[in-house]
C-alpha cells in the first residue's frame, strides 16, 4: 500500500466543523492555508484541493459563520482572508459537542461484542 493509498477523503459533514475549528486556532487565513493547515495536522492523510475547501468555505460564509476579505498573502498574492464571526464561533461549540457524541457513539458500535 502506498503513501497515496493511506490518505483519506474528509468525512461528509466534517469539513465545515475543521475548517472553522482551523480558523478559530490561527486566526484569519485564505483558502489555500486552510487547506495546508488540515493536511499538516492530519499529517497528510487528509486530501484538500480547491473542489473541496472552497465550496466550504462559500456554504460556510453564507450560513454567516464566517467572514472574508481581501488581502496579501505571504506571497505577496491577492488572497480572500476568512475569519470566524461570533455565530461561527457558537455554531463551533454546537458542532463540536455533536462530534464527540456522535464519534462516541460509533466507537461503542464498533466496540459492541455480539
Amino acid at each position: 500500500m502506498g503513501a497515496q493509498d493511506t490518505r483519506r477523503d474528509v468525512l461528509q459533514g466534517t469539513l465545515d466543523l475543521l475548517v472553522m475549528k482551523t480558523l478559530e486556532t490561527i486566526g484569519p487565513m485564505h483558502g489555500w492555508g486552510i487547506a495546508r493547515r488540515l493536511e499538516q495536522v492530519s499529517e497528510n492523510l487528509l486530501q484538500m484541493n480547491q473542489g473541496t475547501v472552497y465550496p466550504a468555505l462559500l456554504r460556510l460564509e453564507q450560513a454567516g459563520w464566517i467572514s472574508s476579505a481581501w488581502g496579501t498573502s505571504e506571497n505577496k498574492r491577492r488572497a480572500r482572508f476568512y475569519t470566524l464571526t461570533a455565530a461561527g464561533r457558537r455554531r463551533l461549540r454546537v458542532e463540536e459537542q455533536n462530534w464527540d457524541l456522535m464519534s462516541s457513539v460509533i466507537a461503542r458500535v464498533l466496540r459492541a461484542e455480539t
